[in-house]
């Protein structure tokens, strides 16, 4: 762990809870506005092994609301999360893949982390992820209906079973009338981290 992180961390987090954030591992599917917004919140709070899946590139019309700068554009999304990441806190071990998920490597890619965070735009991946995690005994965390602006109280947490919770309203779906905006999607994003770090603190004593 970085030294300031060392430094940081006893200030919010009991022996236990620290131990328990560093042992666990993120699987991050999609580097988009979510993924890379939660990817940063739960690097703050200390989590350090993470895996992120994403074949795309950085371009303009994504810097209204994912975690990219300027510098970024024409690169790619794996690449320039980690790094952030290791700007942010030089322990942090990011593996990356950028590729197509697909259904005969979606398990191989994520089989070793014990948390997937879904946050891809495309319905089709969604459901990809959800269909093969959402009964591994791994933690899912999913998110539908994150478009717009105004009404953010509308963006709630949905726990659907002990290791599945869906994140937004379920339906505001990102289209022609409706334009991802920064706010909202941070929002959904800051909530899907959290939902993982509550999940990792109220359980750390059998991790």
């Amino acid at each position: 762990m970085d030294t300031v992180f060392q430094e940081m961390l006893p200030h919010y987090f009991s022996a236990g809870e620290i131990k328990a954030i560093g042992s666990v591992k993120i699987g991050i599917a999609g580097l988009g506005g979510l993924g890379s917004n939660a990817a940063m919140n739960l690097a703050r709070c200390g989590f350090i092994d993470f895996v992120g899946v994403d074949f795309d590139n950085v371009e303009a019309t994504n810097l209204n609301r994912q975690a990219y700068y300027p510098r970024h554009v024409g690169r790619l999304k794996c690449d320039c999360l980690a790094e952030l990441l290791s700007d942010l806190n030089p322990a942090i071990i990011f593996r990356k893949h950028a590729v197509r998920l697909a259904a005969d490597t979606i398990k191989s890619i994520f089989a070793e982390y014990d948390v997937i965070i879904e946050a891809f735009d495309d319905p089709a991946c969604k459901a990809l992820i959800v269909s093969a995690f959402m009964h591994s005994g791994k933690l899912l965390v999913s998110a539908s209906g994150i478009a717009g602006h105004g009404e953010s109280d509308r963006i709630i947490v949905r726990k659907i079973h002990d290791r599945f919770y869906l994140i937004g309203d379920a339906v505001s779906a990102v289209g022609e009338g409706m334009k991802p905006y920064a706010p909202c999607v941070a929002i959904a994003a800051a909530k899907q981290a959290d939902v993982v770090l509550d999940w990792v603190l109220k359980n750390h004593r059998a991790l």
